[in-house]
């Protein structure tokens, strides 16, 4: 027994059963950064101290002088260019579920192959990024900026490789549908792309809230 509403559009929404599933989704997504990104607002505006790295801290790292703050550890760079990563990959994903639509299966597939290229890259950047400041010694327990810069980009990364395990899935074994059901492989992609821009605006909200501001 086939569920109704796979393909065609429900008659009470206006949305295939994936879309609306997807869409409920992304409000519980929301309104779980929501509160992540209202904590470190609370503890930044009620805490006078929270962006500076105590004087011994400072030492260890080597930092001299007047104070310094805990974003100037960051690597802006680095945030920047997985910045323009993820902007990339969004491009690259819509432009998979068009070619899905004219019917270009391997245009598909290229477009599918850069968009997972790119989550890779930016995977690894981030390791870079958390590499360096494990190496000087700098965890989430080293102060509550820190705890809330790693559950912030560590959640993030984790809903990028979530995605990244899809994106792979479609491209490789998951493609077979094309031939058997192909509207509903057109779906497919298309919802996991509205899942992917939901994770790049959350990203693009990130940015610059940790590493700028």
């Amino acid at each position: 027994m086939q569920i109704p509403y796979t393909v065609e559009a429900r008659p009470d929404t206006g949305l295939y059963n994936a879309k609306l599933g997807i869409w409920l989704f992304l409000a519980s997504e929301v309104m779980l950064f929501g509160a992540l990104f209202s904590s470190y607002i609370l503890l930044r505006t009620g805490d006078p101290g929270f962006m500076t790295i105590p004087h011994d801290v400072a030492e260890a790292l080597g930092l001299h002088g007047e104070a310094h703050r805990w974003s100037d550890e960051l690597s802006v760079p680095l945030a920047f260019v997985n910045t323009l990563v993820l902007i990339f990959s969004s491009i690259t994903i819509v432009m998979s579920w068009a070619s899905l639509r004219l019917k270009e299966f391997g245009k598909f597939r290229l477009w599918l192959g850069l968009t997972i290229l790119c989550a890779l890259g930016f995977m690894g950047i981030k390791a870079i990024e958390y590499s360096t400041k494990f190496a000087h010694h700098l965890y989430p327990e080293t102060s509550n900026f820190l705890g809330i810069y790693f559950t912030l980009t560590g959640l993030h990364g984790l809903h990028v490789v979530g995605g990244l395990i899809v994106l792979v899935y479609l491209w490789g074994p998951g493609s077979k549908m094309w031939k058997t059901a192909p509207q509903r492989f057109i779906n497919r992609v298309e919802t996991v792309g509205l899942y992917w821009h939901f994770v790049d605006l959350v990203w693009i909200f990130l940015f610059p809230t940790i590493y700028l501001l």
